[in-house]
């Protein structure tokens, strides 16, 4: 009994959706590594996103809670998305300065946030526009990777 359990020691069962047509060992196995990349999704929905608990007790309220925080949470991805497309564009999709010692990483959607949430915005008076304050070198980049200019920012105009 303990040879026959210590041969199968290390085999598990994958149970795929795929028909037994395109079900090949490997196409099932890379869809079983890809469930990772869907599940981090699920961690940043009930995590990353910081979403306090809200009580409501009207279906419509609960309906329109969960829309808003898909909504934050497609403004997430998209975000981080287009950072690693640029990174890729640019060179080896890593970059320095997302974590301490400027080791280079592929940056995630919570570590971007992390240091864009950093910034601050300066208000002088009525007349003059708002600055934004950088204060670390990774906020330029990131900055610099989504697309914006900081130098000129657009304002609403009255």
């Amino acid at each position: 009994m303990l040879a026959v359990q210590a041969a199968a020691d290390g085999w598990y069962a994958l149970i795929a959706s795929r028909p037994i047509e395109q079900a090949t060992p490997a196409q099932v196995l890379l869809d079983y590594k890809g469930q990772g990349d869907a599940e981090r999704r699920y961690g940043d929905f009930k995590g990353t996103l910081a979403v306090t608990p809200v009580f409501v007790q009207l279906n419509r309220r609960v309906a329109a809670l969960v829309q808003v925080i898909c909504l934050a949470l497609l403004v997430f991805c998209l975000i981080e998305r287009q950072v690693r497309q640029a990174l890729e564009r640019d060179g080896d999709g890593t970059m320095p300065g997302i974590y301490p010692g400027r080791r280079r990483v592929r940056p995630t959607g919570r570590m971007i946030l992390h240091h864009l949430g950093e910034l601050q915005l300066r208000i002088r008076g009525a007349t003059d526009p708002p600055t934004i304050i950088l204060s670390q070198v990774v906020q330029v980049d990131l900055l610099d990777l989504l697309g914006l200019d900081v130098r000129r920012p657009r304002w609403l105009q009255t």
